[in-house]
């Protein structure tokens, strides 16, 4: 993902779960979390997660969009998007309605493909257009 996309996005994170943060648990959000710590157990959601570089999440997740940047142990469905970046890992299997992958991901599992025509393109929309999305889920 380039520079600026990764700026607008930070900038509508509503909540982050530090490097130094270890979490067990299930976790519901309703807009959006990135997390850069440790996490295990189960995470649904409606909204946006990011998977910041260096974080290791070892869970069930469920979620409406997705960027994983770190390491993520479980499997993922995103009703929306996922992108995995170049440092990205999933070992598990993956439902999504649009994906993206950049170089150097490494990925181990099965893909699904949602059919989902309505998706917004988080990666391509305004912070305004984010907003509205989030509050017809």
């Amino acid at each position: 993902m380039n520079q600026k996309k990764e700026l607008e996005l930070d900038e509508e994170i509503k909540t982050t779960l530090g490097p130094q943060t270890v979490f067990r648990g299930t976790l519901r959000f309703r807009d959006s979390l990135k997390i850069l710590g440790r996490y295990e157990g189960r995470i649904e959601s409606s909204g946006f997660l990011v998977i910041g570089k260096g974080a290791e999440v070892f869970a069930e997740i469920k979620v409406g969009s997705i960027v994983v940047a770190g390491t993520v142990k479980g499997n993922v469905e995103a009703s929306v998007q996922t992108e995995i970046s170049s440092t990205g890992k999933i070992i598990g299997n993956l439902r999504t309605s649009q994906l993206r992958i950049e170089d150097g991901t490494v990925f181990e599992g099965k893909v699904e493909m949602l059919k989902n025509s309505d998706g917004l393109d988080i990666f391509l929309a305004t912070p305004t257009q984010l907003k509205q999305s989030l509050e017809t889920l």
